[in-house]
């Protein structure tokens, strides 16, 4: 039996991944959290065989969530479980301790495959995110933001600091600041100014 839990803001992308997995006999469902600070309070009581995360999260970065975890947790599995398919995000996720990555557009074959394969301690990549990875074509390889993060990216272009962008999109600086770091590492750039001027420059903002 492989015991699944998934953390992930959007109810109904919860929704979908249970109603796929609770019918399969070899799935315990242990359910979800919304919030990175749920789930950390959870794990101390009791930890799943493989958590499915959502990279884009408030309070923190999936990114950052995922070697906190595999460092206190090193025997716990994570499945990232994304819209982006960004070479960049996705070789970073996976070299900060996830075992797989699956796009939310995944099949239930693809996820019950990942299930599988991760339990065994092996990687699994979804044929999508691996054609991803071998696309290097410049412009396959820009970033596809999210409307927060373009709404973050257009008030860092407009010299507003976290704290400024927190109040006027009625978010917290945390969250602010995980997106700016997200935006980072899908630009692979190591700071603001690179961010913006490459946004710019591809016609972006």
């Amino acid at each position: 039996m492989i015991k699944v839990f998934i953390l992930e803001d959007h109810q109904m992308v919860i929704e979908g991944i249970r109603s796929l997995l609770e019918g399969e006999k070899e799935i315990e469902w242990m359910g979800y959290a919304k919030l990175p600070s749920a789930l950390l309070e959870m794990l101390p009581h009791k930890q799943p065989d493989i958590l499915l995360m959502d990279i884009n999260l408030p309070e923190k970065s999936g990114l950052d969530l995922c070697v906190e975890i595999k460092t206190a947790y090193p025997a716990m599995y994570i499945i990232a479980l994304s819209i982006a398919n960004q070479p960049s995000i996705i070789k970073k996720m996976m070299e900060n301790g996830a075992s797989g990555y699956l796009l939310k557009d995944a099949t239930k074959n693809e996820i019950m495959a990942a299930l599988h394969q991760v339990s065994k301690g092996k990687e699994y990549i979804s044929f999508s995110v691996a054609t991803a990875l071998k696309n290097t074509a410049p412009k396959a390889t820009l970033p596809i933001l999210t409307k927060r993060e373009k709404e973050v990216l257009e008030l860092i272009a407009e010299g507003l600091n976290n704290s400024e962008i927190a109040n006027k999109l009625f978010l917290s600086v945390t969250t602010v600041d995980s997106h700016r770091k997200n935006m980072l590492t899908k630009f692979s750039v190591k700071n603001t100014a690179a961010l913006v001027k490459l946004a710019v420059s591809n016609g972006m903002i």
